[in-house]
Formats: structure tokens, sequence, C-alpha cells
């Protein structure tokens, strides 16, 4: 059984189970689920990870979890799936590619207008990562967004970012002199990077950050309000197998949707309590969502050491 927390908000229900995932995907209706989003634990040796979690357990365990995921998922939903890579004697295994392959073995007992079918495989590019000197470093993480069926909600108008040049014109042909974009901006791409002037500029969560929890991955929240903004509409229901420290519940709240999630580690779990009561209350400290910033080349930490030199 669940410890459950049933936290309310003015026309919006949120509600986060203290236990263990697949127990709380048992519990949910079939077609429940308007959008399902997660970045479930990828063996790379995290404290809430086993220290025998391998590609092979990876396998195992999502073989058990995906098809409940896909069971919940309403026609027409979203499933998005955040993943990074497993390494393994200094060789990398791309843990999206294990993810789409499981799905796509299952996918063969929906009807055809029930098929998972893979929309996009956005790349999350980040400044920070992990260093190696056998290799280069590791500084992004896949995002699969599959969708149930081929009618699903997309509101782009929702998550565009700004034309670089929106009275842009049409220099000839019939078009000539008529605006060539959508003044209003532009669709981001799937490419979400920092530094970059006109796409979606996520910085992952670390120690300076605003948002940062004891958590150790955490999820930055531009993320799953982005994809939430996107996927699904006001009053939809959200879920998050893997909770952590409650972002995608953030993500909801702030968006006007409905929450379902859950999380095993009782430390996290009461994390996320508090932040969604900030969330609800006004009080959740989020990352402005702005360029991160670009020294000027006058700072101290900008110049080469003079050992170096």
């Amino acid at each position: 059984m669940f410890d459950k927390e049933i936290l309310e908000k003015t026309n919006n229900n949120v509600k986060i189970y203290h236990g263990d995932s697949f127990k709380l995907l048992k519990k949910i209706p079939d077609n429940s689920v308007n959008m399902i989003i997660s970045s479930p634990p990828y063996c790379m040796g995290k404290e809430y990870e086993s220290l025998t979690d391998d590609e092979k357990s990876f396998i195992d365990k999502h073989k058990i979890i995906l098809p409940e995921v896909v069971r919940i998922l309403k026609k027409g939903g979203s499933l998005c799936w955040q993943i990074g890579y497993h390494v393994k004697n200094s060789e990398i295994i791309p843990l999206d590619i294990l993810v789409y392959n499981i799905i796509m073995e299952f996918n063969s007992n929906f009807s055809k207008n029930e098929k998972m079918k893979l929309r996009n495989r956005i790349i999350w590019t980040f400044g920070h990562g992990l260093h190696s000197k056998k290799r280069l470093s590791g500084r992004h993480e896949i995002i699969l967004w599959f969708t149930k069926g081929d009618e699903y909600t997309f509101n782009l108008d929702d998550i565009r970012v700004p034309q670089k040049y929106p009275g842009k014109t049409h220099h000839k042909g019939e078009k000539k002199g008529k605006i060539s974009g959508n003044p209003n901006g532009k669709n981001p791409s799937d490419v979400w990077r920092e530094l970059v002037e006109d796409v979606w500029d996520i910085p992952n969560v670390k120690f300076n950050h605003p948002e940062k929890t004891a958590h150790p991955c955490q999820f930055p929240s531009a993320i799953p309000i982005r994809l939430v903004k996107a996927l699904t509409n006001v009053g939809d229901i959200v879920m998050d197998p893997f909770m952590g420290s409650g972002t995608s519940a953030i993500a909801s709240i702030i968006t006007d949707r409905n929450f379902i999630g859950g999380e095993l580690n009782s430390n996290y779990f009461e994390i996320t309590k508090q932040r969604i009561l900030d969330a609800i209350n006004g009080k959740i400290k989020l990352r402005e969502d702005k360029p991160v910033y670009q020294p000027t080349g006058r700072e101290k930490v900008t110049k080469k050491p003079e050992c170096f030199k």
C-alpha cells in the first residue's frame, strides 16, 4: 500500500504517492492520463540506484514499467522519457535506443490507431557535464517524445521562440513583400541548448542554480514546463512515476494541469511535498527563462592563469 498525500489547488488536483512506481501504475485505470513525463533512474551510480544496476537491469526494469506506462496513457496522449547513457569500462551505451526498442517490441499488442510513435528525439545540451580524459565530455541527454496514435495535442504557439528577424519579408516571387515567417516566433527545433540566442536556453541544475535541492540529478523546470504546455491542455492529467524532487509536479501546477506522481525515496518525497506546497502558495523558486550569462571578457576568471601562458 502507498502512503498517499493529496494536495489541492483551485481547479487543480495534485496526488503524490510514496511507494514503488510499478505498484502505483498498477492502480491507475487504462487510458486515463494525458501525458507521462519522467526522468527514470538510468544506472549512473547515483545514491538512489543499486550499485549493480547496468544496461541489463535497465532493460529488465523498463520491460516491466513501460507497458504499464503505455496502458494508462490516453489515446492521443504523449510520453516524454528523458534519459542519458550508461558508461561501462569507458564505453557508452545509449539508453534511449534501448527504450525505443522495448516500446517497439510490445507495440504490436496495440491497434493501429493506438500504437506508440516517436515524434521527436529531443537533444538537451548543457555547458557542464561529465569530464573524461579518454573521450569527449558528455554534455547532452535525450528526451524521447512518443504519442499514442496519430491524433495528439501539439500547442506549438505556446512554446515558440523569438524570431531573429520577425519583420523579414520575401524578396521575390508571388509572395514578395509578405512576411516570410511567423512574427510571433518560430518552432524551437529538437535541439535545446545553452548559449545560443534563438533556441531554448536550459542549463542543468548545479549547486548555484536557484532550483537546487538535495537531489543529485535534478530536472530543470524549464524542460517539463515547455513539454507540458506543448503536449497537454489546461485541466489535463500529467503523470510522473519517478518524481525525484517533484519538478514535473511543479510544471503541472503552474500551468494549471492535474498531476499524479510517485517516489520511492523518503527524503526526495518530503522535498517534493514541500516544493508542491511552495508552488501552490506562489513561493516556489524557479530560474527565470532567460539566456545564460555571457562573460564580457573583463572578469578575472575569464583570463588564462599566467602559469598556462
